[in-house]
């Protein structure tokens, strides 16, 4: 069918549409662009009204063959993009069909011309495929090389057509593709597509006769490309890094309060009393979930004897946290005797800095 390209790009294009979300941006492309891209083309078969005294039509059945073109545009940044492109297509010719007489032919015939295209990319959320569609108008000419149509007669094969000429009119086409952008490498993009081009109007081709001094009238042609190419769009910066993910917030810091005593007590003073209500007061305001009561004394005491004295001094400002409020499940005690010292010193040294106790709020 001649409209058969049409549909399967019409196809195609619903099918890109119906994957991309209904909130698809579209691909943030703006700027000047270039573009090349070939591949293999499969032209439908040629409509001829060949030379007879009873013109018949007939069609010319073609050999696939390769496409070729290459463009320059710019794109607005909104998905739109518009383009000009130039393009060449060639193909063979296996035989005539229709008439009375079995005809092959051979030769080449060539499309060529320029195109106009409008275009419309797809960001459907991948950003390593973005889907496009579109459709251009131009001016299209078909230059036959060599064409020579042969009969079969009852003696021997006989050529009853050479022709050299070309005829030119006007084209359109739809197109359907994939771009395929490579990293590292801002604004270069490999692409995949489908074209179906169309010659609409009649075209009539002179000859170069030995048999029939008439010349070659074409009906219309339709062609399918399926191309692989490059696009390399100008001035495309980077995407920016994304944002460094902010630090995990640092553990508040453990609040610690000491109270200091006189040589060989474990009583507290009023200012060791203030400093203990102050703690109290801390564990309510921050989040407390445990509160260390460490015990000290300084060298001036044996051993044994030390760390039963720190052991006492923790008890009691353990007592006096309870007395402000504070409950008792959280508080762990220990004492550490003569060890630790904040003030180092030889044995049997009274220092007060050391005589202390350490409240730690965690």
């Amino acid at each position: 069918m001649r409209l058969a390209g049409v549909w399967l790009v019409a196809a195609l294009s619903l099918a890109l549409l119906a994957l991309a979300p209904s909130a698809a941006r579209a691909q943030p492309f703006q700027g000047i662009y270039i573009g090349a891209g070939a591949g293999y083309n499969v032209p439908q078969n040629i409509q001829i009204t060949t030379p007879e005294a009873i013109p018949q039509r007939r069609y010319l059945v073609s050999d696939n063959g390769f496409a070729t073109l290459a463009s320059i545009g710019y794109g607005l940044g909104n998905g739109f993009r518009f383009e000009v492109e130039g393009n060449f297509r060639q193909d063979g010719f296996a035989r005539l069909n229709g008439g009375s007489i079995p005809t092959t032919a051979s030769g080449k015939f060539q499309t060529y011309g320029g195109m106009a295209n409008v275009l419309f990319d797809m960001d459907i959320g991948f950003p390593w495929i973005y889907p496009y569609v579109g459709g251009g108008a131009g001016y299209e000419e078909t230059r036959f090389s060599n064409i020579a149509l042969t009969a079969s007669t009852p003696f021997g094969p006989a050529t009853v057509l050479r022709n050299n000429g070309v005829a030119g009119g006007f084209a359109f086409q739809a197109i359907a593709g994939l771009s395929f952008p490579i990293p590292h490498v801002p604004g270069l993009s490999l692409t995949t597509e489908y074209r179906f081009m169309g010659i609409p109007g009649s075209e009539t081709i002179g000859n170069t006769p030995e048999t029939y001094p008439h010349n070659l009238k074409l009906d219309r042609q339709f062609t399918n490309s399926f191309m692989v190419g490059v696009r390399y769009a100008f001035g495309v910066t980077p995407p920016p890094p994304p944002p460094a993910a902010a630090p995990p917030p640092a553990p508040a810091p453990a609040r610690t309060f000491q109270i200091f005593f006189d040589w060989d007590k474990a009583t507290l003073t009023d200012r060791a009393r203030q400093i203990v209500r102050e703690a109290a007061e801390a564990s309510t305001k921050a989040q407390t979930t445990r509160i260390e009561v460490n015990g000290y004394t300084d060298t001036s005491g044996t051993p044994h004897y030390n760390q039963g004295l720190s052991v006492r001094r923790a008890e009691a400002v353990a007592a006096e946290l309870v007395k402000d409020g504070v409950a008792r499940n959280i508080i762990s005690i220990q004492g550490f005797g003569d060890t630790h010292l904040l003030v180092p010193t030889g044995p049997g040294v009274r220092e007060p800095q050391n005589r202390r106790v350490e409240i730690i709020l965690k």
